[in-house]
């Protein structure tokens, strides 16, 4: 067998594989004298069928099948010993029907190699990395939610502005009849609050679904539908108030700091508001870490700069996927997975120049913490060693689980790099406010 390789260019190769009969006869002539032995041909005794029959019958697929192993084989030993970055898999070069009785098969394949480039994490204008604060107004708030939620209900003969109102949506039409319980300050418009406000137990009140709430979650969860019929919805409904009540706050006292945070772990209202500040800051640390990964991914992908061998992926794709493309669908797949595709090749050179690695060891101990500290939500302070690893090789057994917890693990390691070495400038800022600043104040 020979292997020789000829660069088209820098992103293109083709490599070409001759196969001597030698290379392979002896293998067909091992399987179907094996075939012989247990051949059931009509007129024949088992394992007396003429050989000359049994190798024209069976002989030329065995043939295929045994030449197309050692390519494969070939091809794999020759990539790796080249030590070759190719993108895809080696395309078979087409060709005129194969003389399969030649002392020598000769075969070519087209080859997609990565790219040479290099990475620079810091960019000219300065990456923002937030630091979301919980502020005293977000902390007050929650306070008061929490006061409200473990509070007494105490009835009310009319609707106030911070009632809580029990009732039914119907509109027959639509087949819609809901049960809820609903606060003013949930609907989009002041008109909405004014026709409830005075109202009493039993009082109808027309509602247009249109602009009624502010997104359509929430008219998904009043009306019981489906975020498809209720996109675009503009019907009237009735609603029919059956139950009005306000909620008496709860104290803040220790029974309610026991049940919030368990016994005698918070014994004042300030330790309460260094408890949820704490905690809503590392929920705010991961949207930050998000926002800052996204924007560095982008940077990264957009300043970047290296050619890819665009036309032999385009080539690759029309047969890669469960359905075959023709060349029009293959640029389009091409063009949409671009982005995604430099990306995977930037991130894998981040990898190899700054030596990430993750072990076995790295997986195992990451999934003990998920799953301490998921126990933990449930009142299950210290599991001792042995549950811990017997769940985690549990979790660990599905490969996929591996995969994904391998992946969470490079893209922390990954954060830490951006963090340590690029160019960025920390803004502190309230969570309303980053709120508003990313996503626009909606």
């Amino acid at each position: 067998m020979n292997i020789t390789r000829e660069n088209v260019d820098a992103l293109n190769a083709v490599v070409k594989v001759d196969i001597a009969k030698e290379d392979y006869s002896a293998k067909v002539e091992k399987i179907l004298t094996d075939y012989r032995k247990t051949a059931n041909i009509p007129g024949f005794r088992k394992g007396q069928v003429p050989m000359g029959m049994v190798k024209k019958q069976y002989g030329k697929a065995v043939l295929v099948d045994e030449v197309n192993k050692l390519l494969q084989d070939a091809l794999n030993k020759y990539l790796t010993e080249e030590k070759l970055d190719v993108l895809g898999q080696p395309l078979p070069k087409p060709q005129d029907a194969i003389n399969w009785d030649a002392e020598t098969l000769s075969f070519e394949f087209e080859l997609g190699l990565a790219p040479e480039f290099e990475v620079n994490l810091k960019a000219k204008d300065a990456i923002t990395q937030y630091n979301i604060i919980a502020d005293d107004k977000m902390i007050n708030e929650q306070i008061e939610r929490i006061q409200k939620q473990y509070g007494k209900l105490i009835s009310q003969s009319v609707v106030e502005k911070d009632s809580e109102i029990t009732g039914v949506y119907k509109n027959e039409e639509r087949e819609i009849e809901n049960k809820v319980t609903l606060t003013l300050d949930k609907f989009k418009g002041k008109a909405t609050e004014k026709q409830f406000i005075g109202a009493k137990v039993g009082d109808v009140i027309t509602l247009q679904t249109k602009g009624l709430y502010e997104d359509d979650h929430e008219l998904m969860h009043a009306l019981k539908l489906g975020h498809d019929d209720v996109h675009g919805l503009d019907i009237e409904v009735s609603f029919t108030i059956s139950e009005i009540n306000t909620r008496e706050l709860a104290d803040l006292d220790q029974e309610l700091f026991d049940k919030l945070f368990g016994k005698d772990t918070v014994k004042s209202v300030s330790e309460v508001k260094e408890k949820i500040k704490e905690d809503a800051e590392k929920q705010f640390a991961q949207q930050a870490d998000q926002k800052f990964l996204n924007d560095v991914t982008e940077y990264l992908v957009e300043n970047t700069k290296f050619d890819l061998p665009a036309e032999f992926l385009q080539k690759w794709m029309q047969t890669a996927g469960e359905q075959p493309l023709d060349s029009d669908q293959a640029k389009e797949e091409y063009e949409k997975s671009e982005k995604s595709l430099r990306y995977q090749l930037i991130e894998g050179k981040l990898i190899t120049d700054n030596n990430i690695q993750i072990t076995m060891d790295d997986i195992k101990n990451h999934s003990r913490d998920m799953i301490k500290a998921q126990m933990a939500q449930f009142g299950q302070m210290n599991p001792s060693d042995k549950e811990l690893d017997d769940i985690a090789a549990r979790i660990l057994s599905n490969q996929e689980e591996a995969r994904r917890i391998s992946e969470q693990l490079v893209s922390q390691k990954l954060l830490a790099l951006y963090k340590e070495k690029a160019n960025l400038k920390v803004k502190e800022l309230s969570y309303e406010d980053f709120v508003k600043e990313v996503y626009g104040d909606k």
